[in-house]
């Protein structure tokens, strides 16, 4: 398991920071909150993930270690169910461009708008 060195969040609240192997990878508030590991947003098997739509504004209110193995990241609009391991943090962080590329193709196709498409 690949644990972080340094978490840290800007002051906007907007940017997290997580640091592996001394490299920073600086993820958003929304891509977080679009690839949150709860069943809210994955579901509970292959095909039920739901898309998450206008998170654009969303913000993380606070973080909250669970263990050793994972934190509790509070949006502000209200989901906090999704307890994101190290494991899932290191695997956003290193797919970033992939992921955040799919979820935007993702909006496109189902005809929802967002500033980047």
């Amino acid at each position: 398991m690949q644990t972080p060195t340094n978490i840290t969040l800007n002051k906007e609240k907007t940017l997290l920071t997580i640091s592996f192997d001394k490299i920073d990878y600086p993820l958003s508030a929304e891509y977080l909150r679009v690839y949150s590991p709860s069943a809210e947003v994955v579901g509970h098997g292959k095909g039920q993930e739901t898309l998450q739509l206008n998170k654009e504004n969303v913000t993380i209110l606070r973080i909250q270690p669970t263990g050793n193995y994972a934190v509790i990241l509070f949006f502000s609009d209200d989901h906090d169910s999704g307890i994101y391991s190290w494991s899932h943090l290191h695997k956003l962080a290193l797919n970033h461009d992939k992921l955040w590329h799919e979820y935007l193709q993702k909006l496109k196709d189902a005809g929802h708008t967002h500033p980047q498409v």
